[in-house]
């Protein structure tokens, strides 16, 4: 039985999918069949750190602080990142219990609230690049940027619901939690942290840590994280079983295995949207250099067939 160590980072947009409304029921649902796969990985002796985003999750609480805002004062993205953080983390902690229980295994299972280093001078914060919220229409998403002074792009080509709201999304620098982490490790505990890509903060002037409002790519942190965890193998898992060239259009192509020149030839050609494949692309091709080892992205019920190499996209040197 393997003892390496795998990082698996989630996709907020897997946790709650385009085509539903969000309910706790319909991402209990999501997290229920990703956990299942996780507990399965387990069984076959992997250790596992889990990180997740929260895309869809904290634009929602971000409308419910700005729609709720004359009954109560609104709370700051910064705050909604904690938020998500408890959220989703309890979610996979109640789900990956049951089904490792109901595998035979009785394992320790901690969320991490976690705080990670940005640089408020990062250039995101002039750009804004971080997708957060519903999907729209490019009419309803304009009108909403018109109306409330938010920033729309498009993040998923080809289809009708394709813009989103936008958010600063700074490049993380260090985990504040990581020596936490590493002791929770070393004990066997299955570990959930940097959830959204982490609680952004940087040094005040007194040397205390201070938030920052933006949204941290958990894919981003999730590489982060695997540094420094010195993890074997890091996997991202999506709505999606395959990374796509052409992605939906007629001649689309399912990538199996590609190399770190392939996948960034792809990306100079502009393949993977910056709001969507792109940092799980990049994320995946700074761990390969950093590590040597692959990385992995596909779908959540296909986790444990694709890190067999059975199915998924497998980014190697």
């Amino acid at each position: 039985m393997s003892r390496e160590l795998v990082v698996i980072a989630l996709g907020g947009n897997a946790i709650k999918q385009a085509s539903e409304i969000g309910t706790t029921e319909e991402q209990m649902k999501n997290v229920d069949t990703a956990a299942e796969q996780i507990a399965k990985i387990s069984m076959a002796g992997y250790k596992i750190l889990i990180t997740h985003g929260n895309g869809p999750q904290a634009g929602a609480l971000l409308i419910q602080q700005e729609e709720g805002s004359s009954l109560v004062p609104p709370q700051t993205l910064t705050v909604v990142g904690a938020m998500t953080q408890g959220q989703v983390g309890w979610m996979f902690q109640n789900r990956l219990a049951y089904h490792l229980k109901k595998m035979g295994k009785d394992a320790p299972i901690c969320s991490v609230i976690t705080q990670v280093e940005v640089s408020s001078d990062d250039p995101d914060f002039q750009d804004p690049t971080k997708p957060v919220g519903p999907f729209y229409t490019e009419a309803d998403a304009k009108n909403h940027a018109a109306e409330k002074g938010w920033i729309v792009k498009e993040v998923k080509p080809g289809v009708e619901k394709s813009w989103r709201r936008v958010v600063p999304s700074p490049e993380p620098l260090s985990i504040v939690e990581e020596r936490a982490i590493n002791s929770l490790l070393v004990e066997r505990v299955i570990v959930i942290a940097a959830g959204g890509g982490g609680i952004p903060v940087e040094k005040g002037k007194d040397g205390s840590w201070v938030g920052v409002d933006a949204v941290i790519d958990k894919d981003r942190a999730g590489f982060k994280l695997s540094q420094a965890v010195k993890a074997d193998k890091f996997m991202i898992l999506t709505d999606v079983e395959n990374v796509y060239v052409d992605f939906n259009k007629p001649n689309q192509k399912a990538l199996q295995e590609i190399t770190l020149n392939e996948a960034q030839s792809y990306l100079d050609d502009g393949q993977f949207f910056k709001g969507s494949m792109g940092p799980k692309v990049e994320a995946c091709m700074r761990f390969v250099k950093w590590s040597g080892r692959e990385a992995i992205i596909t779908s959540l019920d296909k986790a444990l067939d694709a890190l067999q190499g059975k199915t998924g996209t497998r980014i190697k040197k």
